[in-house]
């Protein structure tokens, strides 16, 4: 469970220097876990999660600098350590602060540098973590965009939904924006000053989502249910895991504690459940992909989403929106669809939804220069958009971003191949790299300039 409090843990074989640092720490207004040498510390450290740790260097199983530096090779990231020493010497303390050691103290302790040491670490983990938050979330809409009634009635189910702190189920089409919807709940809810820990099902191994899920005793990993604790999971393609493990999820939500993967001890947690699909519910479950009972215990509340082309008339003020979120946070050219434009995209299919518009608007602005974007250039990458462009099946939405990247280049210098009748220095000219450059990058895309001519 959360807690207001920062948890420190203290790791020293001195039994006099642990009870002294637990005595003084309690009455600091800390709540303190203490460990006698480097195996507690392990165990502990995953275990209780510390907002902050004192590490003593020297103790009788493994060394504080060996210890930092395992936690170091294993991505741990999550707490600050003050390293502290009877036989400190200068080396060890530029090591340990080239491991990531927030700073180096020196016993015989003074109280005084130490409570200062430990607040300020405190103080720099809470902006880390807030400043982390705001990079890995600033394209956050925290509204949904759109004054369609469609739109509007969402939101207020929303709302109405956050009233409570019950579970919620969102479907709808690929590209609707379930995880944007998921966050908006988050954001409005009683829950926002907690974390909103995001989980997507599809394509992972039974085994990989469980230890997702629910970590593993006896490793660093720390599962999503803890990492959520006292806000928010989000699972994506809910529909897409495993009869196990959703047996085991639903058994973790009724009882509210789950087993870690080979460990025998309920660890207690304190989560809110969001889920979402793209398939169709009733199907799911009367093919066996979707357990009854879980559906059950997910569908407290249920919200819709209805593809773009159910409100086209939001359409403006989405090309709007993305255009200004482009040219700020990507330093892309502002550009402005007409009015005849707007209307050709409202009159669109939209079969990629929201996520086929961003896409679109993307492309428009690398590869427009006009201010106006006309229905003129609209229609050829619409077109574009719906050529084959997937790899082994795969939509192009769904790749990672690195092979989306690459098969959208493909694509793109593919065209200008043709349009320049495979003239390599004329389309270096037009896309604004240099020839010796562009040779590289068909080279690496395997792209032969004499096969794309028209």
């Amino acid at each position: 469970m959360t807690t207001s409090k920062p948890h420190i843990l203290v790791v020293d074989d001195e039994p006099d220097i642990r009870g002294l640092l637990k005595e003084i720490l309690e009455d600091e207004g800390y709540e303190i876990t203490v460990a006698e040498n480097g195996k507690m510390a392990r165990d502990l450290r995953r275990d209780v999660m510390p907002d902050l740790i004192l590490l003593d260097i020297w103790m009788p199983d493994i060394d504080g600098i060996s210890l930092l530096k395992e936690w170091q090779e294993t991505n741990f990231t999550g707490s600050p350590v003050i390293m502290i020493s009877g036989h400190g010497t200068v080396e060890t303390a530029v090591e340990a602060t080239r491991l990531g050691a927030y700073d180096f103290i020196e016993k015989p302790l003074s109280i005084s540098k130490l409570l200062i040491t430990v607040e300020r670490a405190l103080e720099m983990a809470t902006l880390q973590k807030e400043n982390y938050g705001l990079r890995k979330h600033v394209q956050m809409v925290t509204e949904p965009i759109g004054h369609s009634d469609t739109m509007k009635q969402l939101r207020d189910q929303v709302k109405k939904v956050n009233q409570h702190a019950t579970s919620v189920l969102i479907t709808g089409e690929s590209g609707t924006g379930r995880t944007l919807f998921a966050r908006y709940i988050h954001h409005t809810s009683q829950r926002s000053h907690g974390p909103f820990v995001n989980v997507r099902m599809a394509g992972i191994s039974p085994e990989n989502q469980a230890l997702e899920l629910f970590g593993s005793q006896g490793t660093n990993t720390i599962s999503r249910l803890e990492q959520a604790d006292g806000g928010t999971l989000f699972i994506k393609d809910i529909a897409d895991m495993s009869e196990d493990v959703q047996a085991r999820l639903l058994s973790s939500l009724e009882n509210q504690s789950f087993l870690r993967n080979g460990g025998s001890e309920p660890i207690p947690f304190n989560v809110r459940v969001i889920a979402a699909t793209a398939y169709d519910v009733e199907q799911m479950i009367s093919s066996g992909r979707l357990r009854e009972d879980l559906y059950y215990h997910l569908n407290v509340v249920s919200l819709h989403l209805q593809p773009l082309r159910e409100h086209c008339e939001d359409v403006p003020e989405l090309l709007d929106f993305y255009v200004n979120l482009f040219a700020t946070q990507e330093g892309l050219p502002y550009r402005r669809f007409s009015v005849a434009a707007q209307n050709r995209l409202r009159n669109y299919a939209w079969p990629g939804n929201i996520r086929e518009l961003k896409n679109l608007i993307q492309r428009l602005l690398i590869l427009g220069e006009e201010h106006n974007i006309e229905v003129e250039e609209i229609e050829p990458v619409l077109n574009t958009q719906h050529r084959p462009v997937n790899v082994s099946g795969v939509s192009i939405y769904d790749l990672p971003l690195r092979e989306a990247r690459e098969q959208f280049e493909r694509d793109y210098l593919e065209h200008q191949l043709q349009e320049f009748g495979g003239n390599v220095s004329k389309v270096a000219s037009r896309v604004g790299l240099e020839r010796t450059h562009l040779y590289r990058k068909l080279r690496a895309l395997d792209i032969d300039p004499k096969q794309t001519k028209k």
